[in-house]
């Protein structure tokens, strides 16, 4: 098949080449892209070809960096950030959800809002 058998077979990230496998395969399933910045080999989510996987992977990314960032700056602590890889998703705080009222509600706020205003 002109293939490495570890390109078959359920990655070993044990060793290099399993690891080195199982970014090929993200790459292919998730578009994760190997890019240079300031001289160094980065890994990102090709938000722009990958499509609903990539996003998926860059919120992911994202929630991660923002953990690692919170250890670096000492505002929590490595077992802090070891409960929130070992837990994740289940203490993410990236993923900020919001309902957006209807016109008919947000129109009826407005109004009141104006009204309160003019007897003030």
């Amino acid at each position: 098949m002109d293939v490495s058998p570890q390109a078959l077979s359920v990655p070993d990230i044990d060793n290099y080449i399993g690891l080195a496998h199982t970014l090929f395969a993200l790459e292919d399933v998730y578009s994760l892209k190997v890019i240079e910045a300031d001289g160094r080999a980065c890994l990102q989510a090709d938000i722009f070809q990958g499509g609903r996987q990539a996003s998926e992977l860059n919120k992911i990314l994202i929630a991660w960096r923002e953990q690692a960032a919170k250890l670096e700056a000492g505002e929590i602590t490595k077992e802090d950030y070891d409960r929130w890889r070992y837990n994740y998703p289940k203490y993410d705080t990236t993923q900020r959800w919001a309902k957006v009222p209807s016109k008919e509600l947000s129109d009826a706020l407005i109004k009141g809002l104006k009204k309160q205003r003019k007897d003030k």
